[in-house]
Parts: structure tokens; C-alpha cells; sequence
């Protein structure tokens, strides 16, 4: 199976791997922790350049770094791993699209909770 086939888009394929990959009890504490620090990062730069302080953006820069670098450590707890990026692009816009609506709905839909409990 080639599992960087996204035939109906990265959403779609995302979803359809998310649970083999985010399985492992302490990568999902980590993403709980880490998610809304990446929100938080994100909402920061673009707030910094309209309303400033010009640190405001630094802080969010680092921030959104800090919790990618933190679950990129959870994700080699996992036996999955994750599928290779296809570029620079593609780097920006899976960490956008799991933080903003994969996790999120992961959590939402009570898949992570099924998760862990287990099979």
C-alpha cells in the first residue's frame, strides 16, 4: 500500500492514518500539551505584524517550533512512522492542517479516547 496516496486531498489522508500513528499514551499527552501552544503561536504572528509588539511574533514563531519539536519526539514513540515529506510545502501544510483541524477532530470525534483504551 502506498500510504503517501491522498487521491482525495491531505485532510482525507491524514485522517485515514492519524490513529496509526498517535496511538502511544505519552505522544498524545504530548500533542494535548503542545497543540494549543501551537495555536497560540500562529494567532501570535500574524497579531504581532497588525497590532505589534514586534517580539510578539518571535515569541510565536518559537512557540509553534518549540511544540513541533516536541511531538516529533512523541512520534518516535510510536510504532508507525510517520510518511516521509514530499518538500518544504509539504512540511507547512501537514503541521498546519494536524494541529488546526486533524488533532482537533481526533479529539473531538472521541477517537483519541478510543485510542487509548486500546483496540
Amino acid at each position: 500500500m502506498d500510504r503517501d496516496n491522498r487521491p482525495n486531498g491531505l485532510i482525507a489522508w491524514q485522517w485515514s492514518l492519524y490513529p496509526d500513528g498517535h496511538g502511544d499514551h505519552v505522544n498524545l499527552i504530548l500533542h494535548l500539551l503542545t497543540v494549543p501552544l501551537f495555536w497560540a503561536g500562529t494567532v501570535a504572528i500574524p497579531l504581532a505584524l497588525w497590532r505589534g509588539p514586534w517580539w510578539l511574533a518571535l515569541a510565536g514563531f518559537f512557540a509553534m517550533v518549540a511544540a513541533i519539536v516536541v511531538q516529533g519526539r512523541g512520534h518516535r514513540r510510536e510504532t508507525t512512522e510517520p510518511v516521509p515529506f514530499r518538500g518544504p510545502l509539504d512540511v507547512a501544510a501537514r503541521l498546519f492542517v494536524e494541529q488546526w483541524f486533524t488533532f482537533p477532530r481526533y479529539v473531538l470525534t472521541g477517537a483519541l479516547a478510543r485510542r487509548w483504551r486500546g483496540p
